[in-house]
């Protein structure tokens, strides 16, 4: 099977999207999120994302038929959200564009690299545990640290847009994306010094953390900078860490600063530091990265609840995690009406021995009715989901069980 048959799997797979996303409840769908994402919440809002996409393939849905590589991915980018859209769309929304990144090249290259050991429990899932060398011992070390030089191959980038325009110009929209960046202190820091030697330095070393910290931050405002100044930053978003980004609150240019655009940031593995310390070593680094983004979505699975008084001191902050580690009430009290509260139910509820819908529920409507009284904007978001015991049909379910909860 040659390119041109590929190219005719394609199209057809296209065609099947522009006919979802020509649906009135795209535009609905995006004006809640949009709603939501202005304190205005028309009500709670749900997504399912980070999947075990590996325990997916029902009836050869996401099997790829493809031959040429490069068109192997966009078979897979649409496959996905056909996959998504019939049988856990919750809140998803199905785009009538295409979006073909930017070749760019250097970001977050700091000429350092991970040295480390690599374990996995299932050869099929992408999810493994990393055993990392601390590299980071001396202040002298920090001389490893180099500022990423960011280029722009626009001989690649023609060539992505050419071919996406060829398959889909009658179809879908064809656009152009650039770079939303990820700014990500310590887990960049992590992956070259192990979390422990993180948590260890920082009680035995604090000025060296503090001067690494200061140099990553550094490269990061020197990298956004030559994305400002090469024009390739994304354009408004769709998505920001698994949620809704659409906003009435951002403005569409065509030549976005990181002023026009989400970021979001968070510090896992500063779960288990206290809050002194946590401002300390990320607010405070982070503050000249949060001050020049238009809005800020902050946590991840770092349990932020007894954090807030730090937290509230983000810049542009809109939308705070609240991982299934932290007390939801406790949360909501902090939160209240000033953010949306961002709940991460625990995805361990999908992968025990049999699917207890039960506590599905009594989880999501425990969440729902906390956020009430405390009249905070709610979005649920289902995510970090490593296997579900290859039954795909709870996620099914799961999307079934938080729509009926959030609609009720």
């Amino acid at each position: 099977m040659g390119m041109k048959q590929d190219i005719a799997i394609l199209r057809e797979l296209a065609a099947q999207v522009a006919e979802i996303a020509a649906l009135p409840i795209q535009d609905r769908t995006r004006m809640m999120w949009s709603n939501l994402n202005s304190l205005k919440q028309d009500r709670p809002m749900v997504m399912i994302d980070q999947v075990c996409w590996n325990e997916m393939d029902v009836n050869n849905e996401l099997t790829l038929i493809c031959q040429d590589p490069e068109l192997k991915k966009w078979e897979w980018e649409l496959k996905r959200i056909l996959y998504i859209w019939k049988h856990f769309a919750a809140d998803f929304v199905v785009e009538d564009f295409m979006r073909v990144p930017m070749a760019v090249h250097g970001i977050n290259d700091f000429g350092v690299y991970p040295q480390e050991d690599i374990l996995g429990t299932d050869t099929t899932n992408s999810v493994v545990s990393h055993a990392y060398v601390n590299q980071f011992k001396t202040i002298d070390d920090l001389e490893k640290i180099k500022t990423p030089v960011i280029t722009y191959d626009i001989t690649e980038t023609n060539h992505r847009m050419a071919l996406a325009q060829e398959i889909f110009h009658d179809i879908l929209d064809v656009r152009l994306e650039g770079i939303e960046p990820y700014l990500s202190l310590w887990d960049t820091i992590a992956m070259w010094m192990s979390v422990e030697g993180v948590l260890y330095t920082l009680a035995d070393d604090p000025d060296l953390m503090l001067a690494l910290a200061t140099r990553v931050v550094e490269c990061f405002m020197s990298g956004l900078d030559q994305l400002e100044a090469q024009g390739l930053l994304c354009g408004p978003q769709s998505w920001i860490h698994c949620t809704g980004a659409w906003t009435r609150d951002l403005p569409a240019v065509e030549n976005p600063t990181t002023n026009d655009i989400w970021m979001y940031g968070l510090a896992q593995m500063f779960s288990t530091v206290s809050p002194a310390m946590f401002n300390e070593f990320e607010i405070e680094p982070c503050m000249p990265l949060f001050e020049r983004f238009g809005l800020v979505y902050y946590g991840c699975c770092d349990p932020l609840d007894l954090k807030m008084k730090e937290v509230r001191r983000i810049p542009n902050l809109r939308k705070i995690s609240m991982s299934p580690w932290a007390d939801k009430r406790r949360g909501a009290v902090e939160i209240g009406n000033d953010y949306v509260f961002s709940f991460k139910p625990n995805p361990a509820f999908l992968a025990t021995a049999s699917f207890d819908e039960d506590l599905v529920r009594k989880d999501l409507e425990e969440t729902k009715a906390i956020c009430k009284e405390y009249d905070c904007p709610l979005e649920i978001i289902l995510k970090d989901i490593s296997t579900v015991k290859y039954e795909p049909q709870r996620l099914k379910r799961w999307a079934e069980i938080a729509m009926e909860v959030v609609n009720a």
